[in-house]
């Protein structure tokens, strides 16, 4: 066997022995976390509260309408009074694109900051769990009431916990649909039976799937079907500051022996109480290492702060903190490290293409298309008329009259704009115009021309755009 051949296989049995050092729970048993007060536990709270905007958001108003609104029968979608149309969706581009990048650099300096705090399946897990710590107790009541046969007090517990998860779920799901239509319609429509099958079905999926997957799957979800706790790897490297174990304090671990002296003690500062693991929401043991089950939530540092305080030891021996770090290596300063410009440079760039975008729509927009074919023609009395169809599209919440307008060479007339053109809201309308200029008026073969549309809002406001063209003529 060549050395090659021994090293590889040396390599793959060190990759086994700490897989295997992993306790990754893969479904047979239900893990009940213990919750414990603490900073990172109330960050945690503080940061899942973001997501009550995902069920107040709908009931904003501006103006009279909903404040945000994805009328995608009507494809427009508004946004406290600007209304992004299909041809103004390269800044959903932009957006998508802010926010990978934005998970990629925080996953890259503090690890799966996302997962921890702010993923909706972390969220909803952590109520539901809550839920039911209120109803069968603490984690070990938890587990007696599981294994405990089936009577009248049980069921009653049981019966009441899952139609709350049920009434989240189908709360979770009416929300979703909230935003996609108007909420008070949607109040008064679905549960009158006059909604869409659509909105039936979707607020029906949705209420399964967040039963199912915060309540029965819980921590199965990360484990088996979110793709980022298995690219994660590859964000991370030396630098990044995760939950950490810092087990040059804790080893070998030892427990406190009542009446022990300090200048007796020959174990670390690890008391391998395993508070650490009963906290966990995977269910995973910090002190093996970096695993995939871990979400970086912080509930570790708090339960561990908490036991260092009652035995008296310094806190932090599981904290935020890199690799290099723990080894004693000189720590980057963040600005130091190349790829947080890199990254920071993509976000400006993302960022600022989206605030143009928001910042210069308009609310009607005029583009101009020139005839082709052919250029120009010659009428019978000499002069030159030029073929433009112009497409009004109207970006308001009402239709316009819109007055069609042009500046240009001397003695121009325009023919076709005299009237004024209904633009539908959320719809092109084109126009089709001529344009007639005595020949004597043109002093080169294209000339600049340019057309501007208004409109007067039922409010009483006067808003118009311009668009440049050109108008063509015979060589000189």
């Amino acid at each position: 066997m060549s050395n090659e051949t021994v090293e590889k296989s040396a390599a793959a049995d060190d990759l086994y022995a700490e897989a295997a050092q992993w306790h990754i729970n893969t479904g047979g048993e239900t893990i009940h976390a213990k919750r414990m007060p603490g900073k990172w536990r109330t960050i945690k709270w503080l940061s899942a509260a973001v997501w009550i905007l995902f069920f107040v958001g709908p009931y904003l108003r501006w103006n009279g309408q909903q404040a945000i609104l994805w009328d995608i029968p009507a494809r427009q979608y508004h946004i406290f009074g600007a209304t992004i149309l299909p041809q103004d969706f390269w800044m959903l581009s932009l957006l998508l694109l802010f926010f990978a990048i934005l998970l990629a650099v925080v996953t890259a300096l503090a690890g799966r900051v996302w997962c921890g705090y702010f993923c909706f399946q972390t969220v909803w897990t952590d109520a539901f769990t809550w839920i039911e710590e209120k109803l069968e107790g603490q984690p070990a009541a938890r587990r007696k009431l599981d294994k405990a046969p089936m009577d009248f007090t049980k069921f009653r517990i049981k019966a009441i916990k899952h139609l709350v998860w049920l009434l989240i779920g189908f709360a979770t799901g009416f929300a979703f649909v909230s935003w996609f239509v108007d909420a008070p319609t949607l109040w008064r429509e679905f549960f009158m039976g006059q909604s869409g099958t659509v909105a039936y079905v979707t607020v029906a999926l949705f209420t399964v799937g967040t039963y199912g997957l915060a309540g029965w799957l819980r921590e199965q979800v990360c484990f088996w079907l979110c793709p980022y706790a298995r690219i994660q790897g590859v964000m991370l490297d030396r630098t990044t500051i995760l939950p950490t174990y810092d087990f040059h304090r804790g080893e070998p671990r030892g427990r406190v022996k009542k009446g022990q002296k300090e200048a007796d003690r020959t174990t670390g500062d690890c008391v391998d109480c395993n508070q650490c693991v009963a906290v966990c929401p995977t269910g995973v043991d910090i002190r093996e290492g970096q695993q995939e089950g871990c979400i970086t939530c912080g509930l570790c540092l708090d339960a561990c702060d908490t036991v260092m305080v009652k035995v008296g030891r310094p806190l932090g021996l599981i904290r935020y903190a890199s690799l290099d770090e723990l080894e004693g290596k000189p720590v980057k300063p963040m600005l130091a490290r190349p790829r947080v410009w890199v990254y920071a440079a993509i976000l400006l760039a993302a960022i600022s293409g989206i605030l143009y975008g928001l910042t210069s729509l308009a609310p009607i927009e005029l583009k101009v298309l020139h005839e082709r074919a052919p250029l120009f023609a010659t009428l019978s009395d000499g002069s030159i008329q030029n073929k433009y169809t112009l497409k009004i599209l109207n970006k308001d919440n009402s239709d316009l009259e819109v007055k069609i307008s042009a500046s240009g060479p001397e003695n121009m007339i325009i023919m076709g704009g005299d009237d004024l053109v209904m633009a539908k809201h959320g719809a092109v309308h084109p126009a089709v115009i001529y344009v007639k200029v005595p020949r004597k008026s043109l002093k080169a073969e294209r000339e600049d021309i340019t057309f501007r549309i208004e409109a007067t809002r039922p409010d009483g406001q006067v808003i118009a755009t311009e668009r440049k063209s050109i108008f063509i003529g015979p060589k000189r």
